[in-house]
């Protein structure tokens, strides 16, 4: 019976020692996977170097690792500031990050978890950052200089959070916000800029008109200045007959049978004149034996017997028909 009894409590004890074992292994090592680092403590006491990816001995039971996520995180967060004419500018950000794996033991120190390097580091050195970057801009720069205006904002943040084990990786600007009022006066100026600029054009459209107009008129003036010194030159007159029966015909009327030139002065223009109407007035007139019923010699008789006696060219024929 004891026989029995001393090999029950023996296997008892040798199932605890072996459970014991089992436990004291599992708590002697420690892995780390890839994306992850972590801090050992013993005692409550963090020891200097991290614990990067592998397999790590720790002291069972006295000693704890804290493993933290070093792969990228995205933290969105929102800032307030005012330009540098005081105009009130909201923007929120969207901040990629990541902590640097060989300091997690100086963030374990000093931050803590990760929650709090979030809310005690990253938000408030955000804000400040844009502080300093919307500082140096207008309102109307963080417009239209957005880039600038990012530029300025990551190089503020990185220099503040380097120091604290933090790595940025990339930052967005997710928003940019101003007052009402700032929103309204852009508007109107914008909408001034826009009839300044239609009534610039509008000046510059009457004034090329304008030199047109004169281009014009000295050409007009050119000419005529070279017809006159045409006209005064010798032949000057045939011009002027000339473009009097082109005037003629383009007219529409019938040529004249007869040109005739007015005055002594062969350079003014030619004088056209039309037989066929002198022959209709010879017509209308009464004759001689009509106009004196006493048959008395009339005087026109005597014209006519002039005239007869004239040597007339063939293209006067007309007129004694």
């Amino acid at each position: 019976m004891n026989k029995q009894t001393n090999q029950s409590l023996t296997a008892i004890i040798g199932g605890i020692i072996a459970a014991l074992l089992l436990l004291v292994g599992f708590n002697s090592y420690v892995v780390i996977n890839p994306g992850e680092a972590g801090v050992l403590s013993i005692l409550g006491k963090a020891q200097e170097d991290a614990l990067l990816e592998g397999i790590h001995y720790k002291i069972p039971f006295i000693s704890k690792v804290d493993v933290y996520d070093v792969t990228v995180q995205k933290f969105e967060v929102p800032a307030q500031s005012a330009t540098k004419d005081l105009q009130d500018l909201k923007a929120s950000f969207a901040i990629n990050f990541r902590l640097d794996p060989v300091q997690v033991v100086d963030i374990r120190r000093k931050q803590g978890t990760l929650s709090n390097v979030v809310s005690k580091v990253i938000a408030p050195q955000t804000q400040e950052s844009f502080k300093v970057a919307a500082a140096r801009k207008t309102a109307e720069e963080a417009i239209t200089k957005r880039d600038e205006l990012k530029e300025d904002f990551d190089i503020a943040l990185n220099n503040r959070l380097d120091k604290y084990g933090i790595l940025v990786l990339d930052t967005s600007v997710i928003d940019l916000n101003f007052t009402k009022e700032f929103a309204q006066a852009v508007e109107d100026k914008q909408i001034a800029e826009q009839r300044a600029q239609r009534a610039v054009y509008i000046a510059r459209e009457a004034e090329q008109e304008a030199q047109a107009d004169i281009n014009r008129a000295k050409g007009k003036a050119e000419a005529q200045r070279l017809l006159a010194e045409t006209l005064r030159a010798q032949g000057g007159s045939l011009v002027l007959q000339k473009e009097a029966i082109e005037a003629w015909r383009q007219g529409g009327s019938q040529m004249p049978n007869v040109l005739i030139l007015g005055g002594e002065n062969k350079s003014s223009i030619p004088f056209l004149f039309n037989l066929g109407d002198l022959a209709d007035i010879d017509e209308e007139r009464p004759s001689p034996e009509e106009a004196s019923p006493l048959d008395e010699p009339s005087p026109f008789e005597t014209e006519e017997d002039e005239s007869s006696s004239l040597d007339l060219p063939p293209s006067y024929g007309n007129l004694q028909e």
